[in-house]
């Protein structure tokens, strides 16, 4: 196991900003502090990076780039199955990493770790069969086309996934043939410089990946840079518009991973244990706080009191507490901001008249724990379609139920609002699951399951959620340009202005 993973567990540890094959010293002084969030103990302090800073990374990036897009495809593959051996070769360690960070438990982890060396291995292995065409088209030509990386592409990444997310875009990009420049969150910076650690052990070309830490003027910083041809974003609805208007001023392309109210339906016929168990992961798996957890519950009315009883009752039996402990359920919330955010939602929710079901009693945490960002999982039933729990974003453990009574009704509270990424369906009728699948607005749908994820499975939203695809085909082609070499294979040649009538 790489070494690079213990140093940064050490607390206090500050190694710098990444580029060029190596940790480096900041332009800037300034720092940033990152806390774990189960104690609101500092870890460490990472540079605030500025322009200097980013200039020097993507000039980085570049001469990386001039290296890595020159190697064949079949070879770029071997290297990037390192990575990947390398990646899996320290997963224990990862996982302890992202839990200090996240405060998400360690169970949840090191089942999320052992899957990223998936996204690598898939990406590297399809853009080996990446083909262009040719046809013979009228007037004596053959049309051939091809595709080519684009150049060094910004990656800007959340706190809630910093690894998982992060490699989900990396490595389309680095299969295609980009070099990469990450931004992560100043929440959860830690993990992107670790990989970029990794990636250099993998003998990936110095410049293949760099990561600048930093705030909000960092990430613009970058976006506005020059040599940025690409621009990957998941984070909120706000940050995705600031970003998307920049992309446009510079005419480069760029995807939006943004937030989510993410509806589930639960119909009459529905396996009600496996709908109850399948529901607590979606709504309280990583404390609440990804963008596809399961918000606004939409359940008929015939089962309505039976599915909230019960949920209720799993939902207060989730252990709470010290996210190392592998009896550890849910972990905290990342920040203090986004605890208080979730008590205001609550008291909202309790003003507006909706019945806590859910969450009631008091968390009593032993020193250091009751110090950091905890909440219960939290449950209210009796939601309606115009309180603020029902439309707006928590990005925390906080959940509504509404009753519907017909299927027109489920569809018409679903599509509430103005996000479209992720909703499950619970029914046992195949045929009305699909029917409601077809009215529902979402990028991405699950039957019977929720948040289920896959390298070959596209995933994105539509609307305030974003746009563009992660995974499959769709994400490496987003990561490339299609060139076209058009052959004249015709006799001779036109000359229009001698009287030629060959014209296009």
């Amino acid at each position: 196991m790489s070494d690079i993973v213990d140093q940064f567990l050490k607390k206090g540890t500050n190694k710098g900003v990444f580029y060029g094959g190596m940790f480096r010293k900041s332009a800037r002084q300034e720092t940033i502090e990152v806390r774990n969030p189960a104690t609101s103990d500092i870890i460490t302090h990472v540079p605030d990076a500025g322009e200097d800073d980013i200039i020097a990374a993507v000039c980085s990036a570049r001469a990386g780039f001039e290296v890595w897009s020159k190697i064949d495809p079949i070879d770029r593959a071997r290297h990037l199955r390192k990575f990947a051996d390398i990646i899996a070769e320290n997963i224990p360690k990862l996982a302890l990493l992202e839990t200090a960070v996240t405060g998400r438990s360690i169970k949840e982890m090191r089942a999320q770790m052992g899957r990223i060396p998936e996204w690598i291995e898939y990406f590297g292995g399809i853009a080996m069969g990446l083909e262009g065409e040719s046809n013979v088209v009228r007037g004596g030509y053959v049309t051939m086309t091809h595709y080519e990386p684009l150049g060094p592409v910004a990656l800007l990444t959340p706190w809630n996934h910093p690894i998982l997310i992060l490699v989900k875009k990396m490595a389309a990009a680095l299969a295609a043939g980009n070099t990469c420049v990450i931004k992560p969150s100043e929440l959860a910076p830690v993990s992107p410089l670790v990989l970029a650690a990794l990636a250099t052990e993998a003998d990936l070309p110095n410049g293949a990946v760099n990561v600048v830490t930093g705030g909000p003027g960092t990430g613009e910083a970058l976006c506005a840079a020059d040599d940025i041809h690409y621009i990957d974003l998941t984070g909120g609805t706000v940050t995705g518009r600031k970003v998307a208007a920049k992309a446009g001023d510079r005419l480069i392309r760029s995807t939006m991973e943004l937030g989510g109210k993410t509806p589930i339906i639960i119909c009459e016929d529905a396996d009600l244990d496996g709908a109850i168990a399948g529901t607590l992961f979606a709504a309280f798996i990583a404390s609440g706080q990804t963008c596809v957890s399961g918000a606004r519950f939409i359940v008929h009315t015939s089962i309505y009191d039976h599915f909230t009883k019960a949920l209720a009752k799993r939902a207060d039996a989730i252990k709470v507490g010290d996210p190392m402990a592998d009896s550890t359920q849910m972990g905290p919330v990342i920040s203090n901001a986004s605890k208080n955010r979730c008590i205001r939602m609550i008291a909202q929710a309790k003003a507006d008249g909706a019945v806590q079901i859910a969450g009631l009693c008091p968390l009593d945490l032993e020193t250091p724990f009751d110090k950091g960002y905890y909440l219960r999982p939290t449950v209210f039933k009796d939601v309606k379609s115009n309180h603020g729990l029902f439309l707006d974003e928590v990005f925390g453990p906080v959940i509504s139920v509404t009753p519907y009574k017909k299927e027109e009704e489920a569809l018409q509270l679903a599509n509430i609002g103005d996000f479209g990424l992720g909703l499950s369906i619970w029914s046992r009728d195949i045929a009305r699951a699909h029917r409601l699948s077809l009215g529902v607005r979402g990028g991405i749908i699950w039957l019977n399951d929720h948040h289920r994820n896959d390298p070959r499975s596209i995933w994105g939203g539509l609307r305030d959620s974003g746009f563009g695809k992660e995974n499959g085909w769709d994400a490496l082609k987003s990561y490339m340009t299609k060139k076209s070499v058009i052959v004249r294979t015709a006799p001779g040649y036109d000359d229009w202005f001698a009287g030629s009538s060959r014209y296009g």
